[in-house]
Protein backbone atom coordinates (compact mmCIF):
# COMPACT_ATOMS: atom_id res chain seq x y z
CA UNK A 1 0.00 0.00 0.00
CA UNK A 2 1.35 3.26 -0.32
CA UNK A 3 1.12 6.27 1.81
CA UNK A 4 -0.48 9.50 1.86
CA UNK A 5 0.38 12.16 -0.72
CA UNK A 6 2.24 14.90 0.58
CA UNK A 7 0.67 18.28 0.47
CA UNK A 8 2.41 20.80 -1.72
CA UNK A 9 1.48 23.84 0.47
CA UNK A 10 3.37 22.09 3.79
CA UNK A 11 7.37 22.39 4.01
CA UNK A 12 9.00 19.30 1.66
CA UNK A 13 10.20 17.55 4.84
CA UNK A 14 9.03 14.55 6.86
CA UNK A 15 7.79 16.32 9.47
CA UNK A 16 6.05 19.84 8.65
CA UNK A 17 2.79 19.17 10.73
CA UNK A 18 1.97 17.73 13.64
CA UNK A 19 1.99 14.15 12.71
CA UNK A 20 3.88 14.41 10.00
CA UNK A 21 1.43 14.73 7.36
CA UNK A 22 -2.26 16.15 6.25
CA UNK A 23 -3.24 12.47 6.42
CA UNK A 24 -1.66 12.51 10.12
CA UNK A 25 -0.51 8.45 10.37
CA UNK A 26 2.58 9.07 12.01
CA UNK A 27 4.88 7.17 9.57
CA UNK A 28 7.81 7.57 7.43
CA UNK A 29 8.39 5.45 4.07
CA UNK A 30 12.44 5.11 4.40
CA UNK A 31 14.73 3.11 7.50
CA UNK A 32 15.13 4.81 11.09
CA UNK A 33 18.03 2.69 13.04
CA UNK A 34 17.72 -1.01 13.75
CA UNK A 35 19.36 -1.38 16.60
CA UNK A 36 21.52 -3.20 18.87
CA UNK A 37 20.05 -2.80 22.47
CA UNK A 38 22.11 0.19 23.73
CA UNK A 39 23.13 2.24 27.11
CA UNK A 40 23.50 5.27 25.37
CA UNK A 41 26.47 7.89 26.78
CA UNK A 42 24.74 11.24 26.53
CA UNK A 43 28.03 13.19 25.51
CA UNK A 44 28.47 11.32 22.24
CA UNK A 45 25.55 9.46 21.20
CA UNK A 46 22.59 12.17 21.77
CA UNK A 47 22.53 15.63 20.20
CA UNK A 48 20.29 18.41 22.67
CA UNK A 49 19.10 20.92 23.06
CA UNK A 50 17.77 23.22 25.92
CA UNK A 51 14.88 25.25 24.47
CA UNK A 52 12.56 25.63 27.49
CA UNK A 53 9.25 24.67 28.77
CA UNK A 54 7.02 22.65 26.21
CA UNK A 55 8.31 22.19 23.33
CA UNK A 56 7.09 18.81 21.61
CA UNK A 57 6.82 19.01 18.19
CA UNK A 58 9.98 19.73 16.10
CA UNK A 59 8.45 20.79 12.15
CA UNK A 60 11.21 19.82 9.49
CA UNK A 61 11.65 22.86 6.93
CA UNK A 62 12.21 22.21 3.58
CA UNK A 63 15.71 23.58 1.69
CA UNK A 64 16.41 26.98 1.79
CA UNK A 65 19.32 28.49 -1.11
CA UNK A 66 22.25 26.88 0.62
CA UNK A 67 20.66 23.50 0.51
CA UNK A 68 20.49 22.76 3.81
CA UNK A 69 17.64 22.88 6.81
CA UNK A 70 15.69 24.32 9.94
CA UNK A 71 13.29 22.86 13.02
CA UNK A 72 10.95 25.12 13.91
CA UNK A 73 9.81 24.29 17.56
CA UNK A 74 6.78 25.91 19.31
CA UNK A 75 6.86 25.92 23.24
CA UNK A 76 5.38 27.70 26.43
CA UNK A 77 7.20 30.76 26.10
CA UNK A 78 9.15 31.26 23.07
CA UNK A 79 9.15 29.79 19.08
CA UNK A 80 12.99 28.48 18.69
CA UNK A 81 14.35 27.46 15.21
CA UNK A 82 17.49 25.50 15.27
CA UNK A 83 20.34 24.48 12.50
CA UNK A 84 18.30 20.31 10.92
CA UNK A 85 22.14 19.00 11.44
CA UNK A 86 23.49 20.54 14.54
CA UNK A 87 20.57 21.60 16.48
CA UNK A 88 22.75 24.63 17.06
CA UNK A 89 19.77 27.44 17.71
CA UNK A 90 19.43 29.83 15.23
CA UNK A 91 17.31 32.09 16.55
CA UNK A 92 14.53 32.23 19.40
CA UNK A 93 11.61 34.50 19.92
CA UNK A 94 9.88 35.25 23.02
CA UNK A 95 6.18 34.88 23.36
CA UNK A 96 4.76 38.52 24.55
CA UNK A 97 2.88 37.59 27.90
CA UNK A 98 4.54 34.36 28.59
CA UNK A 99 7.02 35.84 31.16
CA UNK A 100 10.00 35.29 29.72
CA UNK A 101 12.04 32.51 29.40
CA UNK A 102 12.80 30.01 32.75
CA UNK A 103 16.58 29.81 33.08
CA UNK A 104 18.26 26.52 32.41
CA UNK A 105 19.33 25.96 35.89
CA UNK A 106 15.80 26.13 37.19
CA UNK A 107 14.85 23.72 34.37
CA UNK A 108 17.91 21.33 35.52
CA UNK A 109 16.36 21.37 38.93
CA UNK A 110 12.87 20.55 38.04
CA UNK A 111 14.36 17.47 36.34
CA UNK A 112 15.79 16.45 39.28
CA UNK A 113 13.20 16.81 41.53
CA UNK A 114 11.08 14.26 39.04
CA UNK A 115 13.91 11.94 39.15
CA UNK A 116 15.16 11.72 42.97
CA UNK A 117 11.91 12.84 44.75
CA UNK A 118 9.82 9.62 45.60
CA UNK A 119 6.10 8.90 46.30
CA UNK A 120 3.94 12.02 47.72
CA UNK A 121 6.53 14.18 47.07
CA UNK A 122 7.34 13.56 43.74
CA UNK A 123 3.68 13.74 42.91
CA UNK A 124 3.19 17.06 44.49
CA UNK A 125 6.53 18.09 42.26
CA UNK A 126 5.04 16.52 39.24
CA UNK A 127 1.51 18.94 39.98
CA UNK A 128 3.17 21.99 40.70
CA UNK A 129 5.25 21.45 37.38
CA UNK A 130 2.34 20.90 35.51
CA UNK A 131 0.46 24.17 36.71
CA UNK A 132 3.11 26.06 36.16
CA UNK A 133 4.62 25.25 32.89
CA UNK A 134 1.26 23.44 31.39
CA UNK A 135 -2.07 25.29 32.73
CA UNK A 136 -3.23 27.19 29.80
CA UNK A 137 -0.86 25.93 27.03
CA UNK A 138 -2.22 26.45 23.53
CA UNK A 139 -0.50 26.42 20.01
CA UNK A 140 0.64 22.71 20.32
CA UNK A 141 -0.79 21.97 16.88
CA UNK A 142 1.59 23.83 13.97
CA UNK A 143 2.52 23.22 10.82
CA UNK A 144 4.87 24.96 8.99
CA UNK A 145 4.50 26.10 5.11
CA UNK A 146 6.53 25.69 1.90
CA UNK A 147 7.46 29.43 2.59
CA UNK A 148 8.78 28.67 5.86
CA UNK A 149 5.99 30.27 7.64
CA UNK A 150 4.73 29.05 11.37
CA UNK A 151 1.14 28.71 11.37
CA UNK A 152 -0.50 27.91 14.92
CA UNK A 153 -3.60 28.66 16.60
CA UNK A 154 -3.76 30.70 19.91
CA UNK A 155 -7.03 30.71 22.20
CA UNK A 156 -9.08 33.14 20.35
CA UNK A 157 -6.27 33.95 17.05
CA UNK A 158 -4.24 32.48 14.04
CA UNK A 159 -0.57 33.82 14.40
CA UNK A 160 2.40 33.48 11.13
CA UNK A 161 5.58 33.75 12.17
CA UNK A 162 8.50 34.52 9.60
CA UNK A 163 11.57 35.55 9.25
CA UNK A 164 13.29 38.68 8.97
CA UNK A 165 15.39 37.20 5.86
CA UNK A 166 13.71 34.76 4.55
CA UNK A 167 17.01 33.50 2.51
CA UNK A 168 18.79 33.34 5.66
CA UNK A 169 18.70 30.32 7.79
CA UNK A 170 20.02 32.17 10.53
CA UNK A 171 17.88 35.21 10.19
CA UNK A 172 15.73 36.31 13.21
CA UNK A 173 11.86 35.35 13.60
CA UNK A 174 9.49 37.57 13.56
CA UNK A 175 5.15 37.43 13.70
CA UNK A 176 4.17 38.72 10.61
CA UNK A 177 0.12 38.95 11.50
CA UNK A 178 -2.25 37.66 13.78
CA UNK A 179 -6.11 36.69 12.50
CA UNK A 180 -9.09 37.25 15.47
CA UNK A 181 -12.03 34.93 15.16
CA UNK A 182 -15.03 36.84 15.37
CA UNK A 183 -17.51 36.55 18.22
CA UNK A 184 -19.76 34.14 16.27
CA UNK A 185 -17.04 31.40 16.60
CA UNK A 186 -16.88 30.06 20.17
CA UNK A 187 -14.33 28.54 21.74
CA UNK A 188 -10.56 27.94 21.69
CA UNK A 189 -8.58 27.13 18.76
CA UNK A 190 -7.25 23.81 19.14
CA UNK A 191 -6.25 21.46 15.94
CA UNK A 192 -4.74 22.64 12.49
CA UNK A 193 -4.01 21.35 9.35
CA UNK A 194 -3.57 22.52 5.96
CA UNK A 195 -5.95 21.62 2.54
CA UNK A 196 -3.84 20.56 -0.83
CA UNK A 197 -5.30 24.27 -2.06
CA UNK A 198 -3.27 25.78 0.63
CA UNK A 199 -5.67 26.59 2.64
CA UNK A 200 -5.55 26.46 6.85
CA UNK A 201 -7.90 24.38 8.66
CA UNK A 202 -8.55 24.72 12.36
CA UNK A 203 -10.71 23.52 14.77
CA UNK A 204 -12.64 25.07 18.34
CA UNK A 205 -13.28 23.25 21.24
CA UNK A 206 -17.07 24.12 20.82
CA UNK A 207 -16.89 22.47 17.74
CA UNK A 208 -16.59 24.79 14.78
CA UNK A 209 -14.14 24.59 11.95
CA UNK A 210 -12.68 27.22 10.20
CA UNK A 211 -10.80 27.75 6.58
CA UNK A 212 -8.34 30.51 6.22
CA UNK A 213 -6.13 31.85 3.63
CA UNK A 214 -2.95 31.69 4.25
CA UNK A 215 -2.82 35.53 3.99
CA UNK A 216 -5.45 35.72 6.91
CA UNK A 217 -6.91 38.00 4.06
CA UNK A 218 -10.17 35.40 4.22
CA UNK A 219 -12.23 33.02 6.47
CA UNK A 220 -14.97 30.31 6.05
CA UNK A 221 -16.56 28.81 8.77
CA UNK A 222 -18.66 26.24 10.05
CA UNK A 223 -20.10 24.37 13.18
CA UNK A 224 -20.24 20.62 13.27
CA UNK A 225 -23.52 18.83 13.81
CA UNK A 226 -25.07 19.21 16.82
CA UNK A 227 -22.21 21.50 18.28
CA UNK A 228 -25.04 24.48 18.61
CA UNK A 229 -27.04 22.20 20.96
CA UNK A 230 -24.36 20.82 23.03
CA UNK A 231 -21.28 22.29 23.08
CA UNK A 232 -21.42 25.01 25.09
CA UNK A 233 -23.53 23.28 27.66
CA UNK A 234 -20.71 19.73 27.53
CA UNK A 235 -17.97 22.15 27.99
CA UNK A 236 -19.23 24.30 30.89
CA UNK A 237 -19.82 20.73 32.30
CA UNK A 238 -16.30 19.36 31.58
CA UNK A 239 -14.70 22.97 33.30
CA UNK A 240 -16.91 23.21 36.33
CA UNK A 241 -15.69 19.32 36.98
CA UNK A 242 -11.85 20.47 36.71
CA UNK A 243 -11.66 18.43 33.53
CA UNK A 244 -8.90 20.91 31.67
CA UNK A 245 -8.44 19.84 28.04
CA UNK A 246 -12.02 17.73 27.24
CA UNK A 247 -13.61 20.09 25.25
CA UNK A 248 -16.50 18.77 23.21
CA UNK A 249 -13.88 19.00 20.33
CA UNK A 250 -10.31 18.32 21.92
CA UNK A 251 -8.27 17.05 19.04
CA UNK A 252 -7.17 17.81 15.78
CA UNK A 253 -7.72 16.84 12.42
CA UNK A 254 -6.83 15.03 9.32
CA UNK A 255 -7.18 16.34 5.99
CA UNK A 256 -7.16 13.89 2.21
CA UNK A 257 -5.94 15.58 -1.31
CA UNK A 258 -9.90 16.24 -2.55
CA UNK A 259 -10.06 18.33 0.33
CA UNK A 260 -12.03 16.22 3.00
CA UNK A 261 -11.77 17.30 6.28
CA UNK A 262 -12.25 14.50 9.95
CA UNK A 263 -12.42 15.21 13.14
CA UNK A 264 -14.38 14.12 16.06
CA UNK A 265 -16.60 15.85 18.48
CA UNK A 266 -18.10 14.03 21.67
CA UNK A 267 -19.53 11.14 20.37
CA UNK A 268 -19.83 11.92 16.54
CA UNK A 269 -16.97 11.47 14.01
CA UNK A 270 -17.38 14.23 11.41
CA UNK A 271 -16.53 14.68 7.07
CA UNK A 272 -16.88 17.77 6.05
CA UNK A 273 -15.48 19.63 2.89
CA UNK A 274 -13.61 22.32 1.27
CA UNK A 275 -14.52 22.72 -2.62
CA UNK A 276 -12.62 25.11 -3.06
CA UNK A 277 -15.02 28.35 -2.45
CA UNK A 278 -16.72 27.02 -0.03
CA UNK A 279 -16.48 24.59 3.52
CA UNK A 280 -19.71 22.10 3.48
CA UNK A 281 -21.48 19.49 5.69
CA UNK A 282 -23.72 18.23 2.81
CA UNK A 283 -23.94 14.98 1.95
CA UNK A 284 -23.82 15.61 -1.68
CA UNK A 285 -20.15 16.90 -1.20
CA UNK A 286 -19.81 13.63 0.34
CA UNK A 287 -19.81 14.97 3.80
CA UNK A 288 -21.88 13.06 6.91
CA UNK A 289 -21.57 12.98 10.69
CA UNK A 290 -22.05 9.64 12.54
CA UNK A 291 -21.94 8.26 15.91
CA UNK A 292 -19.34 6.35 17.36
CA UNK A 293 -19.24 4.27 20.46
CA UNK A 294 -18.46 6.50 24.10
CA UNK A 295 -19.11 4.51 26.99
CA UNK A 296 -16.65 6.71 29.11
CA UNK A 297 -18.44 9.94 28.37
CA UNK A 298 -15.87 12.03 27.26
CA UNK A 299 -15.50 11.23 23.73
CA UNK A 300 -12.07 10.63 21.85
CA UNK A 301 -8.57 11.40 22.90
CA UNK A 302 -7.12 10.96 19.34
CA UNK A 303 -6.16 12.56 16.16
CA UNK A 304 -7.97 10.98 13.49
CA UNK A 305 -5.64 9.24 10.78
CA UNK A 306 -6.66 8.10 7.05
CA UNK A 307 -5.98 4.77 5.93
CA UNK A 308 -5.63 3.75 2.44
CA UNK A 309 -4.85 5.62 -0.87
CA UNK A 310 -4.16 3.33 -3.74
CA UNK A 311 -7.20 3.27 -6.65
CA UNK A 312 -7.76 -0.40 -4.77
CA UNK A 313 -7.30 0.15 -1.75
CA UNK A 314 -10.03 0.49 1.29
CA UNK A 315 -10.16 3.65 2.50
CA UNK A 316 -11.07 4.79 6.19
CA UNK A 317 -10.58 7.25 8.91
CA UNK A 318 -8.70 5.52 11.96
CA UNK A 319 -9.53 6.62 15.52
CA UNK A 320 -9.77 5.99 19.12
CA UNK A 321 -13.72 5.62 20.62
CA UNK A 322 -14.67 6.96 23.71
CA UNK A 323 -15.71 3.64 25.60
CA UNK A 324 -14.25 2.87 29.02
CA UNK A 325 -11.82 0.37 27.13
CA UNK A 326 -10.82 2.56 24.05
CA UNK A 327 -11.79 0.55 20.83
CA UNK A 328 -9.90 1.30 17.28
CA UNK A 329 -12.28 2.37 15.54
CA UNK A 330 -12.26 2.47 11.43
CA UNK A 331 -14.95 4.23 9.64
CA UNK A 332 -15.84 3.95 6.19
CA UNK A 333 -14.52 7.62 4.72
CA UNK A 334 -16.18 7.55 1.13
CA UNK A 335 -19.23 6.04 -0.14
CA UNK A 336 -20.09 2.88 2.09
CA UNK A 337 -19.70 -0.45 0.02
CA UNK A 338 -23.61 -1.45 -0.83
CA UNK A 339 -23.28 -4.61 0.16
CA UNK A 340 -21.64 -3.56 3.99
CA UNK A 341 -23.55 -4.87 6.84
CA UNK A 342 -23.77 -2.88 9.92
CA UNK A 343 -21.75 -4.43 12.73
CA UNK A 344 -23.92 -5.88 15.79
CA UNK A 345 -21.58 -3.51 18.08
CA UNK A 346 -21.54 -0.23 15.80
CA UNK A 347 -23.73 2.68 16.23
CA UNK A 348 -23.64 3.33 12.76
CA UNK A 349 -22.90 1.54 9.36
CA UNK A 350 -20.46 3.44 8.28
CA UNK A 351 -17.85 2.13 11.32
CA UNK A 352 -15.96 -0.63 9.50
CA UNK A 353 -13.79 -2.07 12.44
CA UNK A 354 -14.66 -1.89 16.38
CA UNK A 355 -10.59 -3.10 18.04
CA UNK A 356 -10.83 -3.01 21.94
CA UNK A 357 -7.32 -1.91 22.61
CA UNK A 358 -7.64 -3.84 25.89
CA UNK A 359 -3.69 -5.35 26.06
CA UNK A 360 -4.87 -8.76 25.50
CA UNK A 361 -6.87 -8.69 28.57
CA UNK A 362 -10.81 -8.97 27.63
CA UNK A 363 -11.61 -8.28 31.33
CA UNK A 364 -9.77 -4.81 31.69
CA UNK A 365 -12.04 -2.65 33.32
CA UNK A 366 -10.71 1.06 31.47
CA UNK A 367 -8.30 1.83 29.08
CA UNK A 368 -7.92 5.27 27.61
CA UNK A 369 -4.81 7.07 25.42
CA UNK A 370 -4.40 10.25 24.53
CA UNK A 371 -1.94 9.85 21.36
CA UNK A 372 -3.29 9.33 17.85
CA UNK A 373 -3.70 5.94 16.54
CA UNK A 374 -0.48 4.88 14.82
CA UNK A 375 -1.09 3.91 11.04
CA UNK A 376 0.85 2.37 8.07
CA UNK A 377 -0.23 0.03 5.68
CA UNK A 378 -3.75 -1.39 6.78
CA UNK A 379 -2.51 -1.48 10.39
CA UNK A 380 -3.28 0.54 12.73
CA UNK A 381 -1.65 0.69 16.87
CA UNK A 382 -2.26 2.06 20.38
CA UNK A 383 -0.64 2.02 23.34
CA UNK A 384 -1.54 1.86 27.31
CA UNK A 385 -1.63 5.32 28.82
CA UNK A 386 -3.19 3.87 32.14
CA UNK A 387 -0.69 4.15 35.09
CA UNK A 388 0.36 0.86 36.28
CA UNK A 389 -0.74 1.92 40.05
CA UNK A 390 -3.14 4.99 41.23
CA UNK A 391 -2.48 6.22 45.25
CA UNK A 392 -5.44 6.21 47.09
CA UNK A 393 -7.05 9.14 47.36
CA UNK A 394 -5.31 10.37 44.14
CA UNK A 395 -7.95 12.54 42.04
CA UNK A 396 -9.42 10.77 39.03
CA UNK A 397 -8.91 13.65 36.37
CA UNK A 398 -5.31 13.67 37.73
CA UNK A 399 -4.25 10.25 36.62
CA UNK A 400 -3.21 11.19 33.45
CA UNK A 401 -0.48 12.96 35.06
CA UNK A 402 1.58 10.11 36.59
CA UNK A 403 2.33 8.67 33.27
CA UNK A 404 3.36 12.15 31.74
CA UNK A 405 5.35 13.41 34.27
CA UNK A 406 6.07 10.48 36.17
CA UNK A 407 5.68 7.57 34.14
CA UNK A 408 9.44 6.30 34.09
CA UNK A 409 9.09 5.32 37.87
CA UNK A 410 8.23 1.78 37.99
CA UNK A 411 5.20 2.27 40.38
CA UNK A 412 3.22 4.12 37.34
CA UNK A 413 4.87 2.65 34.31
CA UNK A 414 2.16 1.10 32.28
CA UNK A 415 2.78 -1.46 29.80
CA UNK A 416 1.34 -2.44 26.63
CA UNK A 417 1.15 -1.90 22.50
CA UNK A 418 -1.78 -3.22 20.51
CA UNK A 419 -2.32 -3.58 17.23
CA UNK A 420 -4.90 -4.50 14.85
CA UNK A 421 -5.21 -5.24 10.91
CA UNK A 422 -7.76 -4.50 8.12
CA UNK A 423 -8.11 -8.13 6.18
CA UNK A 424 -9.13 -6.53 2.56
CA UNK A 425 -10.09 -9.76 1.64
CA UNK A 426 -12.21 -10.94 4.36
CA UNK A 427 -13.44 -6.92 4.93
CA UNK A 428 -13.03 -7.44 8.74
CA UNK A 429 -10.38 -5.68 11.29
CA UNK A 430 -8.57 -8.01 13.15
CA UNK A 431 -6.14 -8.35 16.31
CA UNK A 432 -2.67 -8.41 14.70
CA UNK A 433 -0.93 -8.60 18.14
CA UNK A 434 -0.03 -7.58 21.84
CA UNK A 435 3.23 -6.74 22.99
CA UNK A 436 3.00 -6.09 26.95
CA UNK A 437 6.80 -6.09 26.96
CA UNK A 438 6.92 -2.36 25.89
CA UNK A 439 6.12 1.01 28.06
CA UNK A 440 4.67 3.99 26.18
CA UNK A 441 3.66 6.13 29.41
CA UNK A 442 2.28 9.44 26.89
CA UNK A 443 4.49 9.09 23.15
CA UNK A 444 3.16 9.09 20.35
CA UNK A 445 4.83 5.77 18.39
CA UNK A 446 6.13 5.99 14.64
CA UNK A 447 6.72 3.44 11.92
CA UNK A 448 9.77 3.77 9.58
CA UNK A 449 8.52 1.59 7.04
CA UNK A 450 11.53 0.06 5.36
CA UNK A 451 12.66 -1.02 8.52
CA UNK A 452 9.81 -2.52 9.81
CA UNK A 453 9.46 -0.94 13.17
CA UNK A 454 7.62 1.31 15.13
CA UNK A 455 9.31 3.53 18.01
CA UNK A 456 7.99 5.16 21.13
CA UNK A 457 9.53 6.66 24.48
CA UNK A 458 9.27 3.98 27.06
CA UNK A 459 10.93 3.37 30.43
CA UNK A 460 12.81 0.46 31.76
CA UNK A 461 13.96 0.57 35.81
CA UNK A 462 13.36 4.09 36.08
CA UNK A 463 15.08 5.55 33.13
CA UNK A 464 13.48 6.95 29.96
CA UNK A 465 13.94 4.51 26.86
CA UNK A 466 13.59 4.31 23.23
CA UNK A 467 11.75 1.22 22.27
CA UNK A 468 11.35 -0.47 18.97
CA UNK A 469 8.46 -3.22 18.25
CA UNK A 470 8.80 -5.29 14.49
CA UNK A 471 5.37 -3.38 13.24
CA UNK A 472 4.60 -6.84 11.30
CA UNK A 473 4.62 -9.25 14.79
CA UNK A 474 5.02 -7.52 17.38
CA UNK A 475 8.20 -8.58 19.02
CA UNK A 476 10.55 -5.95 20.54
CA UNK A 477 13.09 -5.23 18.37
CA UNK A 478 15.67 -3.63 20.45
CA UNK A 479 15.74 -0.22 22.71
CA UNK A 480 18.16 2.52 23.76
CA UNK A 481 18.45 3.35 27.32
CA UNK A 482 18.28 7.55 27.54
CA UNK A 483 18.68 8.58 31.39
CA UNK A 484 16.59 10.72 33.29
CA UNK A 485 13.33 13.02 32.90
CA UNK A 486 15.60 15.14 30.49
CA UNK A 487 14.23 12.77 27.74
CA UNK A 488 10.87 12.30 28.64
CA UNK A 489 8.30 13.40 25.60
CA UNK A 490 5.91 14.30 27.85
CA UNK A 491 3.12 13.86 25.05
CA UNK A 492 5.68 14.37 21.97
CA UNK A 493 5.78 11.58 19.22
CA UNK A 494 9.71 9.85 18.55
CA UNK A 495 10.02 10.87 15.15
CA UNK A 496 12.28 9.41 12.27
CA UNK A 497 14.04 12.63 10.31
CA UNK A 498 14.76 13.12 6.44
CA UNK A 499 18.02 11.17 7.57
CA UNK A 500 16.52 8.55 9.09
CA UNK A 501 17.63 9.39 12.47
CA UNK A 502 15.26 9.63 15.75
CA UNK A 503 14.60 13.08 16.39
CA UNK A 504 11.76 14.09 19.07
CA UNK A 505 10.78 16.84 21.73
CA UNK A 506 10.95 16.79 25.19
CA UNK A 507 9.93 18.08 28.14
CA UNK A 508 12.18 20.97 27.87
CA UNK A 509 14.36 20.84 24.31
CA UNK A 510 14.53 18.73 21.17
CA UNK A 511 16.88 15.31 20.94
CA UNK A 512 18.27 12.88 18.95
CA UNK A 513 19.46 10.01 18.81
CA UNK A 514 23.16 9.58 16.78
CA UNK A 515 22.53 6.20 15.41
CA UNK A 516 22.44 5.51 11.40
CA UNK A 517 19.50 3.94 9.80
CA UNK A 518 19.74 0.39 8.98
CA UNK A 519 23.13 -0.54 10.52
CA UNK A 520 22.61 1.74 14.11
CA UNK A 521 26.65 3.12 13.23
CA UNK A 522 27.25 6.16 15.59
CA UNK A 523 26.25 9.11 14.02
CA UNK A 524 29.94 10.59 14.32
CA UNK A 525 31.86 8.04 12.99
CA UNK A 526 30.39 8.45 9.55
CA UNK A 527 29.19 12.08 9.05
CA UNK A 528 31.04 13.93 12.05
CA UNK A 529 28.25 15.48 13.53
Amino acid sequence: MQNGPQNPFLANSSYAVAHGRSDQQDNVAWRGPEGPTEVLDEAHDIQYAWLGPCHFGGLISGAYPDGKRTIWSNGKQNIVKLDYDTLEVLANHEIVGAGGCSPQAELEENLVGLDEKEDWEAIEHAIELSMKYMTGLDGVYALLDLDHTLFLGREDHAVAYVEHDPTDRASEIVERNRWYKPDHITGAFVGMNITFDGRLVMSTDRGWVVVLARDFSEYHAIQVRGGAEEAEAYCAEKEAAGRVGYGWMRTSMCVDDDNGIYCSSNDHHHKLRWTGTELTDDEAHGCWSVPYRNGGGTGSGTTPSLMGFGPDDDKFVVFGDGDEVVNITLAWRDEIPADWTQLPNAPHRRIAGIGPANMGDPDLPTIQTEQSITVSGYGAMTVNNEPATIPEGFPGQGVRMLCFMLGHKPEYTPHGMHKYAWDPAARELREAWVNLEISSPNSVPFVAEESGLVYTCGARDGKWTIEAADWETGETAFHYVLGGSKFNTIGAGVTVDDDGHLLFGSMYGKTRILREPGTGTPVAATTGV
